[in-house]
């Protein structure tokens, strides 16, 4: 088996990233973000990148840091009301979206990477989500086709990963990180331990190693809460 684990973000992107590729992101606002791998992205200075990811971080940070030096040239996500940089390139007409209802932007991942090309679902039918898509009719109901979505690269947030790769999520970090390590023709995953091939209850593994392809360590991810509230 090949050695799945790099010393660090940087060298887990090199050979991999080039200008113009689709790149999904794992995480739910700030929430189970691959801080390092995001960093390390930025660092790259590849762009004209399309992004993939159910939000865009926010101002200086996340996704966010890559708006700030304008790597990404389009978002398909679903929720963008925290960034005002989003907001300012977006009304510009300076940054592509894709606007996709949530639970259609996971069936998308979640479909590539079962190998399903197309789907048909009731989600914006009749509104501008589905402009443009073929609307079908089951049972007297319209759906309308939804292509799922396979992204050159993936980029995942998971909590504990053994040398095999097999994923262990904490809590609500699993949000949508599953989804786009089973996506993506290449996962890298950034984790908090790793442990030996062995080590982990098959029963508690969330994601098996087939789907991982590099891992990086970053044990003190900064895990920024996004909006944090405090008594006066």
């Amino acid at each position: 088996m090949a050695n799945k684990i790099f010393p660090s973000a940087t060298a887990a992107l090199h050979g991999i990233i080039e200008d113009g590729q689709v790149i999904a992101v794992g995480g739910f606002g700030l929430c189970g973000i691959p801080e390092a791998l995001i960093d390390a992205l930025q660092a790259s200075g590849k762009k004209e990148l399309t992004a993939i990811s159910n939000n865009a971080g926010v101002d200086g940070f996340g996704l966010g840091k890559l708006l700030a030096t304008r790597q990404i040239k389009k978002m398909i996500s679903s929720y963008v009301g925290e960034n005002k940089e989003f907001e300012r390139q977006y009304l510009a007409g300076e940054l592509e979206l894709d606007f996709t209802p949530q639970g259609t932007l996971a069936e998308k991942l979640r479909a590539g990477g079962a190998g399903i090309p197309a789907f048909f679902t009731k989600t914006g039918v009749g509104t501008i989500v589905a402009e443009g898509k073929e609307v079908r009719e089951f049972d007297g109901e319209k759906y309308v086709m939804e292509r799922s979505l396979v992204p050159d690269v993936s980029l995942v947030k998971a909590y504990i990963a053994d040398k095999s790769g097999n994923l262990i999520f904490r809590k609500t970090a699993r949000n949508f990180n599953p989804n786009v390590a089973m996506a993506g023709k290449i996962t890298i995953v950034e984790v908090e331990k790793i442990v030996d091939t062995g080590a982990l209850d098959p029963d508690q593994i969330h994601l098996p190693g087939i789907f991982v392809h590099r891992i990086v360590l970053n044990a003190t991810p900064e895990k920024r809460i996004e909006q944090r509230t405090v008594r006066a």
